[in-house]
Parts: C-alpha cells; structure tokens; sequence
C-alpha cells in the first residue's frame, strides 16, 4: 500500500536541513525501488525549502510510521509536523520529472 509523507519544515531551519541532506538521501536509497516519488515542497515566492513529500509502498501503516520514525530529518527534528496517510493511486502519471535521477 502507498503512503503519503507530508512533512513541514520547522521554520528557520534550513541550516539543519543542508546538515542531514546526506543521510536524507542515503535513507531513501536504502528503499528507492518502493518510492513512488519524493521531493522537497516550495514556497510559491522563493527557493527556500519548507518540507517533504514522499509517496512509498510499504506492507502496512506500521512499516510506514517506524520508517518516518528513523528519518533522518525527522530524527534531527527539522520537521514541525508529520503527516501519514494512506494513498490509492487511481490515476497515472503524465506530468512531472518522472525520468529524472535522484540527485
């Protein structure tokens, strides 16, 4: 089953957020066959990071929350809030990077 990952920065963060990008990204390559997507979330007027999504298949809602648990910016506490939902996919994806290499 797909769950959402919606997560928000704690504001003024973003120094906390450039330390642990690293960890971040190995944490999501440990499982990158099961994310559907995953990215940072933009503020409309700027550049600045203000938090995750990330869609994963996981077996159950259980597998879900220990796995946000040990996140690494979640660890750290940059995030204000976490967000766990239970996603059916019913459309298929035409738009977006959906080619592009985790960077």
């Amino acid at each position: 089953m797909l769950f959402v990952f919606l997560s928000i920065d704690r504001p003024g963060h973003q120094a906390l957020r450039a330390e642990h990008l690293p960890q971040h990204r190995e944490y999501l390559r440990m499982i990158a066959e099961r994310i559907a997507f995953a990215g940072p979330l933009l503020p409309d007027e700027g550049s600045n990071v203000g938090g995750s999504l990330i869609v994963i298949d996981f077996a159950n809602r259980e597998e879900a929350q220990a796995w946000i648990d040990e996140e690494p910016y979640a660890r750290a506490g940059l995030y204000e809030s976490v967000s766990v939902r239970a996603f059916l996919n019913r459309w298929p994806q035409r738009a977006g990077v959906v080619s592009a290499a985790p960077t």
